[in-house]
């Protein structure tokens, strides 16, 4: 169990801060007039506490308080150029950011939960106690903002008012991290107290790049206090390391919901879509995949994209699984993002009027490159690395990509054309039908597939695996990846597990409303399906049909194969579908897709099982639909072999 301000608040203890009367007066000595009156119409008492304890712990130059009027946020963009953490490109309102080499992606070996003695955490989660995280903030935090400017501001993760919204503080000495903020989140310094008393607790985050030199990165921490909801970040600039109100707080919104919001909310690593079909009708999608795995391309897939990586959820009166996105930008992989793929989109990376913060990509002449942009690649440039040319090769002998793997891009979501802006700032969210999980998986599992019920449902999402990708520092291999959200699971699996079964099988929910659950894979492979070579036996357009088919299956349009593992499509369904994207669907196809391999399945089956069974109290029903799949899976292999096509299951 989870226990709220439990232990030592390390940013009391180091701050020294404990009174309102104390922090006023680090507020008269630090803040000039402007900011003063700024931060004055800020009532909530802990929260003042709070950025007190920060200024005093980090010793900073002064302090700007960002209400997210227009000035202020120009006052950031600024802030930002003149420190050298962004540059202006070519185009207008696009500026680039470089990483440090080591700091290109989330360090995962650097990443701890601050716990407190005898508490229970995820086994796939790295931990520090208390007392030492305590000791590493006493060494390198204080003064670690002299010199520089400390940005102060509040955010809602959802639109303001929303049942699952969070209030938070962002606070950092980081042009670059504050200006992403403004893309990203809601700014609401105007209702951050209200907001907070409707919930009853915000989110803080501390932040300081220090010198952002290579040197510093080995003593770089990323701590995240489950108890305070209280994170620290230090001498990194990796948006997906200092931008603390995306998983940083996702984290706290993981652990919030499974151990005080029991059946009523969840937190997940998930895209929101929505599809049209027959005749206007309207279905909403939500989907875990982890990071690099084509989230963001599934999600700009809909006719109505509202997310592209987290998603929170709760069942409504009406019994009605209802969801928002925290955030109100895109913060996405550009590796592979073209024209053919990613047309809305690149829509926006190469037309005029939308502001974006580039990453990590190559620069020519004030303009941005990357991997697989299929455009005609300049002979040189400058990357985070520094000077390029074709040809570079690095210390081992190995060619330079122009571009990291891991490269990103920052924009608001509503410049996307597809984009259900209105949808996405209501309070009320939107109404999911759909669940779906995806990995990277070269061999196993076909490219859609139903669960027969909301058990089989959470099994899906609990046995995603995936190869690691380039989100991750010193990740390799192919890495168990639990619902996509096991990065960012604070408390034991199991108590994650059994809120999951919880939840999808609420009786708060009718079999009208009960959302369906699917698996996705994108990444089967001819070697791995009878043919020859790697290439994939799909292509990203096809995420359209795979998708189309849930949506006809989740409204009762199509019937489809009852097999072991699930529901799958039928060969005329997905023809037909295919058609609307001008394009053919061969039987062969079809049958190289959806075939079961059984030994593969199973092999799968024992993986998971083995994996879980060394976790304490994980639920026994999971083991017990692991069990009953292989039962069924070797029956069909006595009577059809181990490889099944689907007209034998017809």
């Amino acid at each position: 169990m989870l226990e709220l301000k439990k232990g030592d608040e390390i940013l009391a203890i180091v701050g020294g801060i404990t009174t309102i009367a104390e922090a006023r007066k680090v507020f008269a000595d630090n803040l000039d007039e402007v900011n003063s009156k700024k931060l004055a119409q800020i009532q909530n008492e802990e929260a003042l506490i709070k950025i007190a304890n920060a200024i005093t712990m980090c010793r900073p130059d002064s302090v700007f308080v960002n209400t997210g009027s227009a000035a202020d946020v120009q006052w950031i963009r600024e802030y930002s150029l003149n420190k050298g953490e962004e540059k202006k490109l070519a185009k207008a309102e696009h500026t680039i950011h470089f990483d440090l080499p080591e700091d290109q992606a989330r360090l995962v070996k650097q990443t701890f939960y601050i716990i407190n003695e005898g508490e229970q955490m995820s086994s796939l989660a790295k931990s520090v106690l208390r007392s030492e995280a305590i000791d590493y903030v006493k060494k390198f935090i204080p003064g670690i903002m002299t010199g520089k400017t400390m940005i102060v501001g509040f955010y809602s993760r959802g639109p303001v008012g929303a049942e699952a919204a969070n209030p938070a503080i962002e606070i950092s000495s980081s042009g670059y991290v504050l200006h992403s903020a403004e893309l990203l989140y809601r700014n609401c310094f105007s209702d951050f107290d209200a907001e907070t008393q409707r919930t009853g607790f915000f989110f803080t985050n501390v932040h300081s790049e220090g010198n952002n030199t290579s040197e510093d990165v080995p003593n770089a921490r990323i701590f995240m206090d489950r108890s305070w909801m209280t994170t620290f970040s230090t001498f990194c600039t990796y948006a997906g390391n200092t931008l603390l109100l995306k998983k940083g707080n996702h984290r706290f919104s993981v652990d919030y919901a499974t151990y005080y919001k029991v059946e009523e909310q969840l937190a997940e690593h998930m895209f929101i879509t929505g599809m049209t079909g027959p005749g206007g009708r309207k279905t909403f999608f939500a989907g875990a995949a982890p990071s690099g795995c084509g989230k963001t391309t599934t999600a700009m897939v809909g006719s109505d994209f509202v997310g592209d990586d987290l998603a929170q959820f709760w069942i409504d009166k009406g019994g009605v699984l209802r969801a928002i996105n925290p955030e109100k930008g895109i913060f996405g992989i550009v590796e592979d993002v073209n024209r053919e793929g990613d047309p809305l989109l690149m829509d926006c990376l190469r037309g005029d009027g939308t502001e974006v913060i580039w990453s990590n990509v190559l620069v020519a002449d004030g303009v941005p490159h990357w991997v697989g942009h299929d455009e005609e690649t300049p002979d040189k440039g400058i990357n985070s690395f520094g000077e390029w040319f074709k040809g570079k090769t690095g210390p081992d002998g190995s060619p330079v990509a122009m571009s990291h793997k891991n490269s990103r891009c920052t924009l608001v979501a509503s410049e996307i054309a597809n984009h259900a802006t209105e949808l996405s700032e209501d309070p009320n969210g939107v109404p999911v039908k759909v669940i779906t999980y995806s990995g990277r998986d070269a061999d196993t599992m076909p490219p859609v597939w139903v669960a027969k019920n909301s058990d089989e449902g959470v099994a899906i999402g609990a046995s995603i695996v995936s190869k690691a990708t380039a989100t991750e520092v010193g990740a390799t291999g192919v890495n168990r990846q639990p619902w996509a959200n096991a990065p960012f699971i604070p408390g034991a699996l199991a108590d994650y597990m059994a809120a999951q079964f919880t939840f999808f099988n609420s009786t708060k929910f009718s079999e009208a409303t009960r959302p369906i659950m699917a698996g996705l894979n994108y990444f089967l492979t001819h070697e791995h399906r009878g043919g020859t070579g790697s290439n994939l036996l799909g292509e990203k357009k096809d995420v359209k049909v795979w998708l189309g088919w849930l949506e006809l299956f989740a409204n009762g349009d199509v019937e489809a194969i009852t097999t072991p593992i699930g529901y799958l499509p039928k060969y005329q369904d997905l023809a037909t579908l295919f058609q609307t994207i001008d394009k053919e669907y061969p039987k062969s196809l079809y049958d190289m897709q959806f075939a079961l391999y059984i030994d593969k399945i199973v092999d799968r089956l024992d993986l998971q099982r083995d994996a879980y069974s060394k976790e304490a109290e994980i639920p026994q029903k999971l083991f017990k639909i692991y069990e009953n799949q292989k039962n069924e899976l070797f029956q069909l292999k006595e009577q059809f072999g181990s490889i099944i096509t689907m007209d034998k299951l017809v």
